[in-house]
């Protein structure tokens, strides 16, 4: 491990003003999207629609690293350019997501776990000569009836924990993302809760295996409310549990903090982001890996007309990731929305 190599790509990831593109969706998952604005999800089509956004001229002002898909690491351009390569030469930093997927957690009901760890010391191997930076394993955390179940959140912070140090390893740095479901009734004391009790145990765990928190990246849901909840969560009630949370449990060595959204619109995962960065400086930096909160209007538009999209669905892309870095530093404000050009 190469613990000085580990620290500078993970201190590069997070730089102030910049976020991370989470690019990663299976095939299954981009159908789903790709289904709701009627394009078919041939490879072609995941291709040339990947190759649009990794291709914005600019992107690389506010985007750091971008996490890629297997498939997608492996693609060219139409001009026979590897895509991973197009976003090096920018100086954005290819990722890769490494896990397999959730499946149901034995004897648990509806209880996930996230599976994926035979045969990861070869693939990051082969990974590492693709040009991956960084990685990614999600965890998923359900809240409901009798959940999480203490079986559940251990046996995933343990996954974690083994991927993280396989990550390592191999001289890659480790993004871990124990994602707690938004779905749901659940309150948001509910939610911090089970994300404090969660964040809890995976750092106790990769405490365990020996992985460095300072070439780690933790990739956080928000402490928000359940989208069917009664009640919902304020911007300013979301940015100070969440930092609160993130306060009582994780290291201050660790190398950065990144948000998925979750569900949330575009403008709302903005507005919480900005609202923490602008409570004062914390341990570690506080940006963004967003997927659908900067990809939704970017996928719409080029949609439209993917052959004559390109460009408007690029300043589409560029815009909501100026936003999303200004949040990154407090200095977004919802009336910069005005000026967005969809």
């Amino acid at each position: 491990m190469n613990i000085t190599a580990l620290k500078e790509t993970a201190k590069q990831m997070v730089l102030a003003g910049k976020g991370i593109l989470a690019a990663d969706e299976s095939a299954g998952t981009c159908k789903k999207r790709f289904d709701s604005v009627n394009v078919p999800c041939t490879e072609d089509n995941r291709r040339d629609y990947r190759q649009t956004l990794f291709t914005t001229a600019g992107l690389e002002q506010y985007i750091s690293g971008v996490i890629l898909h297997d498939e997608t690491i492996r693609q060219k351009s139409t001009e026979g350019k590897m895509l991973a390569e197009i976003l090096s030469e920018k100086g954005i930093m290819p990722g890769i997501k490494v896990d397999g997927g959730t499946k149901d957690l034995a004897l648990h009901g509806e209880e996930k776990i996230t599976e994926g760890l035979d045969g990861l010391r070869e693939r990051l191997a082969e990974y590492k000569t693709l040009g991956a930076k960084f990685a990614k394993w999600r965890a998923v955390i359900t809240i409901g009836d009798n959940m999480p179940s203490e079986a559940c959140i251990s046996a995933n912070a343990h996954a974690l924990a083994r991927y993280a140090a396989l990550c390592q390893e191999a001289d890659i740095v480790p993004m871990i993302e124990p994602e707690v479901l938004i779905d749901g009734d659940h309150t948001l004391e509910r939610c911090f809760e089970i994300t404090e009790t969660t964040l809890e145990e995976v750092f106790e765990e990769l405490a365990h295996q020996g992985v460095a928190p300072e070439g780690t990246i933790l990739k956080a849901s928000m402490v928000i409310a359940g989208k069917k909840a009664a009640k919902q969560s304020t911007v300013e009630e979301v940015a100070d549990n969440t930092v609160r949370v993130l306060k009582a449990t994780v290291p201050a060595n660790l190398a950065g903090v990144v948000f998925l959204s979750g569900g949330q619109s575009d403008e709302q995962a903005t507005a919480h982001l900005d609202a923490m960065n602008k409570m004062g400086k914390l341990a570690w930096p506080l940006t963004f890996s967003y997927s659908r909160a900067i990809q939704n209007p970017v996928l719409k538009k080029w949609a439209e007309n993917p052959a004559a999209n390109v460009a408007a669905a690029q300043e589409i892309l560029l815009f909501r990731s100026k936003m999303n870095s200004l949040a990154s530093q407090g200095k977004y404000s919802s009336e910069m929305e005005t000026k967005r050009p969809y």
